[in-house]
């Protein structure tokens, strides 16, 4: 029996989000919490992307970065704060498997994306001071938009290779991630799998993320 339970393990159709170990009664507060945060993430976020989309005087290399990077802020923030929100009023506090595998793709891909696009609009401060002269020769529309294009496309390949690595564990018995979201290390405490690999290959990616 317990053979055939262990190698049933993948076959798990969902997840229990264990969320903030607290009393129900705070759940209220803990959402409106989170609710006023997500707010304001919302209204920063789309004002900024408005303003520089509307003021013509905005049309630089460094409000171009900026415009993405609240892109960025924007979808990371809403990829976790709905479901963990709705979490609040519901018992079970479950999220479905194909729920659970989007949640970290998408995050580890906004989240790696904005490193890189962190260490593009820090490559823009340092021509603009450096080199203000030919900085509009430098800083040219295409070699900014291939900047934020190479920024999303470091961060879908290390998003692909950690939810894939992720996803190919044998998961034991339990089905509760001790987090508020899907997250890929508590997804490893809930493996049977050895996990060296795994972190060689996670310490690999995060060595090559924070270099630039």
């Amino acid at each position: 029996m317990g053979d055939r339970e262990t190698s049933n393990h993948s076959d798990m159709n969902d997840f229990i989000l264990v969320g903030f170990r607290v009393s129900p009664e705070l759940h209220i507060l803990l959402f409106l919490f989170f609710l006023l945060v997500y707010a304001m993430i919302l209204l920063g976020n789309l004002g900024m992307m408005a303003i520089i989309m509307i003021d013509p005087r905005l049309n630089t290399p460094m409000y171009f970065f900026l415009g993405n990077l609240s892109f960025i802020d924007l979808f990371y923030s809403s990829v976790i704060a709905p479901k963990a929100m709705s979490n609040f009023w519901t018992e079970s506090k479950s999220i479905s498997f194909a729920g659970c595998v989007a949640q970290i793709f998408l995050f580890a891909l906004f989240i790696v994306t904005e490193g890189f696009l962190l260490a593009a609009m820090a490559y823009d401060r340092f021509i603009a001071i450096c080199n203000p002269l030919l900085y509009s020769v430098h800083m040219s529309t295409r070699l900014c938009t291939q900047l934020v294009a190479g920024s999303y496309f470091c961060g879908c390949i290390s998003s692909v290779l950690q939810t894939s690595m992720t996803f190919t564990l044998s998961f034991c018995a339990s089905r509760a991630i001790d987090h508020f979201y899907c997250d890929s290390r508590p997804l490893q405490r809930l493996s049977c799998s050895d996990l060296f690999i795994h972190k060689i290959v996670s310490f690999s990616l995060s060595s090559i993320i924070i270099l630039p």
